[in-house]
């Protein structure tokens, strides 16, 4: 399903994003405050891609997890996937 033309935050539009990374080049460790570091960075012109492909993800997730779920064990719990009729019919009632 195309994104919504409506629906994408761009770099300059006032609207706040917060990040995080993983990546084991700009972790901060306790012991390396004091040491300086090199990091690369995007340049600001390319934020706005960045910011599109992070929304375009999130909304693929969403549509992954009503239309294609699985069902999931964990805890010694159970939850089955709700079958796709269902949430079809949730939809269309509006229930």
């Amino acid at each position: 399903m195309p994104s919504l033309p409506f629906a994408a935050g761009l770099n300059g539009s006032g609207d706040y994003v917060i990040a995080f990374s993983t990546a084991p080049q700009v972790r901060i460790r306790t012991e390396d405050k004091a040491s300086p570091r090199h990091i690369e960075m995007l340049p600001n012109d390319a934020m706005s891609p960045l910011f599109l492909a992070v929304i375009e993800a999130t909304e693929e997730a969403v549509y992954n997890s009503l239309l294609r779920p699985t069902t999931i064990t964990g805890r010694g719990h159970t939850v089955e996937a709700l079958p796709l009729v269902s949430a079809l019919l949730v939809q269309l009632v509006g229930a």
